[in-house]
């Protein structure tokens, strides 16, 4: 007696996963429809980037707050970077521009991780290159594609960050991952640049270039000032820095606070980072 009940209460639950299976992609489908309604607004209100990095980040920060059970936070934040990343392509064509100096499978990993395989991946053989290509992707729609840098840098590298100074030029608008983990299967830390947004930025983190025509401040000065020096580059030509500093400042802020600097831009933006760690207190 006792075989066929097993038999029959996995007949059961392989029926009750097939009920979810399907209502996930009716679900799916259902967001499909919105999204072609959000399309129909936007146009009827002018166009607009699909771009929402702050909202991006809200969301990863309440679907890892949230998480429980057997199935891997790796999963599940992969799966719903995959819906959002697609559902915007869906909304306005775009590709995403790889800085892939640094080697290829980490930074492919991170692309694939966040972007899904929809959304068109391009390498390009420096951060330069990788910064010009998303320029020239700007339409008049407020569209255009987004670029994946490198985080850390390292001595004697490009300094990248100059190129992002002038008005308009692509800034950044992301930190990834969303939710930093040490085992994170896409860890690599990688900013994302697009072309400047006119809204829906996430400003945790304000990000600046700066030069100096002699040597720029220690990094504990920086610290004192909550704000921290994630490149120095001494050679060639001025003394130059990527800071990260309180999102509430803006350049004049940053030049009262080291005012022996000749140059200072803002550079971008980005969500503050999110831990388990933090999830769990």
């Amino acid at each position: 007696m006792s075989e066929p009940t097993a038999l029959e209460s996995l007949a059961e639950l392989r029926e009750e996963i097939d009920r979810i299976d399907g209502e996930m992609h009716e679900l799916l489908i259902e967001r499909g429809g919105i999204i072609d309604k959000l399309i129909a607004v936007k146009a009827r209100q002018g166009g607009g980037s699909a771009f929402r990095p702050g909202r991006e980040a809200d969301m990863m920060r309440i679907i890892a707050a949230r998480h429980r059970g057997r199935l891997p936070l790796d999963t599940v934040e992969s799966i719903w970077r995959v819906i959002i990343s697609t559902f915007t392509f869906v909304q306005s064509h775009y590709g995403v521009h790889a800085d892939l100096s640094g080697g290829d499978a980490a930074m492919r990993d991170s692309a694939r991780f966040h972007f899904g395989f929809t959304v068109p991946l391009l390498g390009h053989a420096s951060p330069g290159e990788t910064v010009a290509a998303v320029a020239a992707s700007a339409r008049p729609d407020g569209g255009g594609d987004l670029g994946m840098l490198r985080a850390q840098w390292r001595a004697g590298e490009e300094r990248w960050w100059e190129s992002l100074a002038a008005a308009g030029a692509p800034k950044i608008i992301a930190r990834l991952p969303f939710v930093e983990r040490p085992d994170h299967p896409a860890g690599m830390p990688v900013f994302i640049i697009s072309n400047p947004l006119a809204e829906a930025a996430a400003r945790d983190v304000a990000l600046f270039s700066a030069q100096w025509a002699g040597k720029g401040p220690e990094s504990a000065a920086f610290h004192a000032a909550s704000c921290e020096v994630l490149a120095r580059a001494t050679t060639p030509g001025p003394e130059s820095l990527l800071v990260s500093a309180p999102g509430a400042w803006d350049v004049a802020r940053f030049s009262a606070a080291f005012d022996a600097a000749d140059h200072v831009a803002w550079i971008g933006s980005h969500a503050g980072r999110f831990t388990l760690a933090e999830r769990d207190q």
